[in-house]
């Protein structure tokens, strides 16, 4: 399980355990807040090709899928 703290995710590097169409390594572009202030989601955009996604940010914790930087 990754540790994250939600308050420092913005413009963090993320690498895909299990790449789907080439896209390995990500960076978070956008962070997506409720009305109280709470963070809820994030925007993943694919450095290969610029696709964006949407993802919950507690996601990440996964380590099965998702590991902190690019490797």
């Amino acid at each position: 399980m990754n540790r994250i703290n939600p308050h420092k995710l913005l413009l963090s590097k993320w690498t895909a355990v299990k790449p789907q169409q080439k896209e390995r390594h990500f960076m978070v572009t956008k962070l997506i807040r409720a009305e109280n202030a709470d963070i809820i989601a994030c925007e993943l955009e694919a450095v290969i090709n610029n696709n964006i996604y949407e993802i919950e940010w507690q996601a990440l914790k996964d380590s099965s899928c998702w590991l902190i930087g690019w490797q």
